[in-house]
């Protein structure tokens, strides 16, 4: 849509007196157009100055944005006051009887040059700026503009993150849209904008191209659409900001209104309220000193008491109560289920770490318990999950395996506590907490129908392993497939995206990472320029997951690719670092399960693709599909 710029009422008449010379700072090139909100266009054939300086207040500026036939005043108010002071002065002079003094008119005249000087002081300062901000960009710093440029690369869109700011109301907003942006191919000291229009979207992140650039690319560049910078077109013709051709193409049209309304006519822009709706969308209930209930990442089993730190894009920073130091933390996202309102453990009857401390600390307050994720409501009064049944399960502690896993206990609210098999600790403290509709849960034979590698038990003999001969083994029943989540959500994620994601082996951690498998609603996030490995499967309607331009947004700190040497390493120092990033939640795990998680990622593989079992063909699996890998 074209909002028009013909909506100032101001006479903006491009004619100056010659007494106004000495307001000429910074001469611009000959022949310079200036589209000012209203849409006329001024030129300077006799190589004018197209800057001028406020009488008034001193402001420096484009001179067809100023005011009155005499461009001598930025503004209407300037204008006045100037004017109410000249009288009264004039009206003290007559009424004194004196005429002005050389003195006063060496005054008069003070200003301007004091304006000049503040304004080589300024141009000084905008030089200083640029060159201090170009010494301070590192050498090797990440950039994603670049990343997705030079590999063709292709970013899941916001609408696939419907807990990241924007992300359910996107909108309509793709290539071809035109916004106003700050024009930086121009030499004058003000800010000026010109509109542009989105070439690619990858995330939040627009590459934009300057309008009358056509096929050129030479001047493209990345923005993240949500910045302050970024504004629908017209908001420079209700906020008095001059538009200004670049530099590079000023002379390629004449008529640049005209222009503009031929390329913008029919053309899609921002919403009007766009930046308020991402202001919005950015605030956050959750508030630092808020008393939460959380796993306790030494014990799964178990949850404490932990004080919000803070908040950076809705993950929060959790410090366990009892840490004095305030070093013993965890970091997860508001929407995490790992989190939960204060006297949620007893409800529902899971363990709960009672804290040494009697009474709530000064100023600590509990989060109210509207602020969590709510789940799905079941019904257990009839068929339902019971001690001992089989099932798969995405282990906690090695997020790229699922594993044979068992229900160990049935809690109320249709939570379960689940083991895995053949790495469990005697006391049950490894043992983790998901709910019935979880989608890290699934049913025996769900692996091998969908060509997805199964973490058999440690030192299981019989190998492949079949589910079938397991269940006879263990005299176990599998828990039926009814009872399992079935929901697939339509999430628009596609093989080779990329986005940032938590490493949740790590979770103060976010990270360049591409999907690289779809199950139903379950991805393969891998983390760029690591090793598959450490790829995790997460649903794809996890508050972990975020777009491009998610961190820039923020300003949480981005983890970008591994370089090189550090792949180069990854060989060398692969156990060593696999033991390192699977103690993030062990704690006090067991050594025999610890061993168990190097053993896995040190490199077992096993091969399920034999055939279906008895147990599948009796209808374990026969709800899920079979995907290609």
């Amino acid at each position: 849509m074209f909002d028009g710029y013909d909506s100032c009422s101001e006479d903006t008449s491009s004619s100056s007196s010659s007494d106004e010379s000495e307001e000429e700072v910074a001469p611009l090139p000959s022949s310079l157009p200036i589209i000012k909100n209203n849409g006329q266009v001024y030129t300077y054939p006799d190589g004018k100055s197209g800057m001028a300086t406020c009488e008034m207040c001193g402001m420096v500026g484009v001179r067809d944005a100023f005011y009155s036939k005499t461009k001598r005043f930025c503004s209407v108010s300037c204008s006045r006051s100037y004017s109410s002071n000249s009288k009264k002065a004039s009206i003290l002079a007559r009424l004194q009887g004196k005429p002005p003094t050389k003195k006063a008119k060496v005054l008069q005249k003070q200003p301007l040059v004091a304006k000049l000087a503040a304004y080589a002081q300024y141009q000084a300062t905008l030089q200083n700026q640029a060159k201090t901000k170009a010494a301070a960009v590192p050498v090797e710093g990440f950039s994603w503009g670049n990343y997705i440029n030079s590999n063709s690369f292709t970013a899941a869109p916001v609408t696939c993150f419907k807990h990241a700011p924007m992300g359910t109301c996107w909108g309509d907003i793709a290539e071809g849209v035109r916004v106003e942006v700050p024009n930086t191919d121009c030499s004058l000291p003000t800010k000026v904008f010109w509109i542009a229009g989105i070439v690619k979207l990858a995330g939040y992140n627009a590459l934009l191209r300057y309008e009358g650039f056509e096929n050129d690319s030479s001047l493209d560049f990345w923005c993240n659409i949500c910045g302050s910078d970024i504004h629908p077109v017209g908001w420079c013709a209700t906020s008095g900001k001059p538009l200004v051709p670049p530099r590079t193409i000023q002379h390629k049209y004449t008529n640049w209104k005209t222009f503009l309304v031929k390329r913008l006519t029919g053309a899609k822009t921002l919403p009007p309220d766009f930046s308020q709706k991402v202001s919005e969308s950015m605030q956050y209930p959750f508030k630092t000193s808020m008393r939460v209930e959380v796993v306790d990442k030494t014990h799964l089993c178990r949850t404490r008491v932990a004080v919000v730190e803070s908040v950076i894009g809705g993950r929060l920073r959790l410090v366990y109560e009892e840490s004095e130091d305030k070093t013993d933390d965890f970091w997860c996202h508001m929407y995490s289920p790992l989190i939960h309102h204060i006297g949620w453990s007893r409800s529902i009857g899971h363990r709960f770490k009672r804290s040494d401390i009697t009474k709530k600390q000064d100023g600590h307050f509990d989060a109210p318990s509207h602020l969590f994720m709510k789940v799905k409501e079941v019904d257990a009064a009839g068929e339902w999950f019971k001690e001992g049944m089989k099932l798969e399960a995405i282990d906690p502690l090695n997020l790229s395996a699922i594993c044979v896993a068992t229900i160990r206990k049935v809690l109320a609210d249709g939570y379960l506590m689940i083991g895995i098999d053949g790495s469990e600790a005697a006391d049950g403290s490894d043992w983790f907490c998901y709910h019935a509709t979880s989608p890290s849960i699934f049913p025996v034979g769900f692996c091998e129908i969908n060509m997805i590698e199964l973490t058999p038990p440690r030192g299981y003999a019989k190998l492949p392993f079949k589910w079938f001969d397991y269940l006879r083994e263990t005299d176990s029943i599998a828990a039926p497939v009814k009872l399992f989540n079935k929901e697939v959500p339509n999430h628009g994620f596609h093989v080779g995206m990329k986005l940032e994601a938590v490493d949740l082996m790590e979770p103060r951690l976010v990270c360049v990472a591409t999907v690289t498998r779809i199950i139903h609603r379950l991805l393969r996030i891998h983390f760029d320029g690591w090793e598959d490995e450490y790829d995790q499967w997460v649903d794809c309607e996890s508050p972990d997951l975020y777009p491009v331009g998610w961190c820039q947004l923020t300003g949480y700190q981005l983890q970008p690719p591994a370089p090189q040497s550090s792949r180069d390493s990854q060989s060398s120092s692969s156990k060593q670092k696999k033991k390192a990033k699977s103690q993030q939640y062990k704690g006090h795990k067991k050594m025999t399960s610890l061993q168990l998680k190097e053993e896995l990622l040190d490199g077992e593989e096993y091969s399920f693709l034999q055939g279906a079992s008895d147990q599948e063909s009796n209808g374990s699996a026969s709800y899920y599909i079979k995907q290609e890998p």
